[in-house]
C-alpha cells in the first residue's frame, strides 16, 4: 500500500437508489450546471462526464456541445446510466450522449493516439475511487493536448488535505493545475493536460 493510499479515506459509492437526491431544483439553483457548462464547454467539444450519476451535469454538457459535439456519460452503476438514457432520450440528446459503464478499478475507455476528449469532468466522485492516481492517468490519456479537467469535491466529505493530495496526484499523472477555487461551497480545481 502506497503512502497515498494509506492517507486516502475510503468513501462509499453513492447508491443509485438515492439518485433522486442528486437532481433537485435546489441543486440546480445551487450548482447551476448551465453556468459550469458555459464556462468550460464549447460547441463541438467532446466531453467526458466521469461519475455522471443520474445526468445532473450531463444534460447541460449535451446542450452546450451541440449537434457536432459529444458527451461520454460514464458511471460505475448501470442503474445511473439507465436514468441518464431515460431522461435524455425524450429530450432528444441521446444522439450526442454515449453512456459507458466503468469498471470498479478503471474507466475502461481506450483513448485515441492524440486523446479523445477536449474536456473532462469529475464532480463529487473522485473520493469514491479506490485508486485516484490510476484514474487521473486514465483521464489524462483521454484528454487531447491542452485539454481541461475540472475536478470538484464536497468539503464536508473530502478534507482540504485530501483534496490537495488528489490535485498533486493529478499533476503527477501529467496534468497541470491552472486554477483552484470554490465551486459554490465545494473545492474545485481546473487542470490542463501538459
Amino acid at each position: 500500500m502506497t503512502p497515498s493510499e494509506k492517507s486516502h479515506k475510503h468513501h462509499d459509492v453513492f447508491s443509485a437508489e438515492k439518485a433522486g437526491h442528486l437532481d433537485t431544483r435546489f441543486r440546480h439553483f445551487l450548482y447551476r450546471p448551465d453556468r459550469l457548462a458555459g464556462r468550460y464547454v464549447k460547441p463541438g467539444d467532446r466531453v467526458l462526464d466521469f461519475g455522471c450519476g443520474p445526468g445532473f451535469f450531463t444534460r447541460e454538457f449535451a446542450k452546450r456541445v451541440g449537434e457536432k459535439g459529444s458527451v461520454i456519460a460514464a458511471d460505475l452503476q448501470e442503474e445511473m446510466l439507465a436514468i441518464v438514457r431515460n431522461k435524455l432520450g425524450p429530450e432528444g440528446f441521446l444522439s450526442r450522449v454515449k453512456t459507458h459503464r466503468c469498471q470498479p478499478d478503471s474507466l475502461d475507455l481506450l483513448p485515441d493516439r492524440d486523446g479523445q476528449v477536449d474536456v473532462a469532468f469529475a464532480i463529487f466522485v473522485v473520493h469514491e475511487v479506490p485508486d485516484r492516481e490510476k484514474l487521473f492517468r486514465e483521464i489524462a490519456a483521454m484528454l487531447v493536448p491542452s485539454g481541461l479537467f475540472f475536478y470538484s469535491e464536497p468539503p464536508f466529505i473530502v478534507s482540504g488535505g485530501e483534496f490537495r493530495e488528489s490535485c498533486a496526484l493529478a499533476e503527477n499523472a501529467g496534468l497541470r493545475l491552472v486554477e483552484s477555487r470554490f465551486f459554490f461551497v465545494n473545492r474545485a480545481a481546473v487542470l490542463k493536460k501538459m
